[in-house]
């Protein structure tokens, strides 16, 4: 659900930016420090568009990648910490479970689906 949000929310803005865009199609002069040049406007508010599309998403894969190295790094710190128990999964023989707690939610749920029967 979240990412149909994303995607209609994209879509939304994307309709705003082409449709203002296609309103603003008068001539400009626009400087490059080093010469002047006439440029459609669209021109301008498109490329300026993409180009700040393309900032936010590369800062968002560089968070991105080192969040993963971070999780990589204290995945490997955990692993070193808790040894593999017999079952071969890090950390089981640090928790054991007893045989109270697995029983326990069993129990209640049985107590509320008779409950409820009546």
């Amino acid at each position: 659900m979240k990412g149909q949000n994303f995607l209609i929310a994209a879509l939304a803005f994307a309709f705003v930016i082409a449709w203002f865009a296609v309103i603003n199609v008068d001539s400009v002069q626009v400087n490059f420090m080093f010469t002047k040049t006439q440029i459609p406007l669209i021109l301008v508010i498109l490329a300026s568009t993409l180009f700040g599309g393309l900032i936010v998403g590369s800062f968002g894969i560089i968070r991105q990648f080192r969040l993963q190295r971070t999780v990589r790094s204290l995945e490997k710190r955990l692993a070193e910490l808790a040894p593999p128990s017999e079952d071969g999964i890090a950390g089981a023989a640090a928790h054991p479970v007893s045989e109270k707690e697995t029983e326990a939610p069993a129990s209640k749920s049985s107590t509320q689906a008779t409950g409820s029967a009546e």
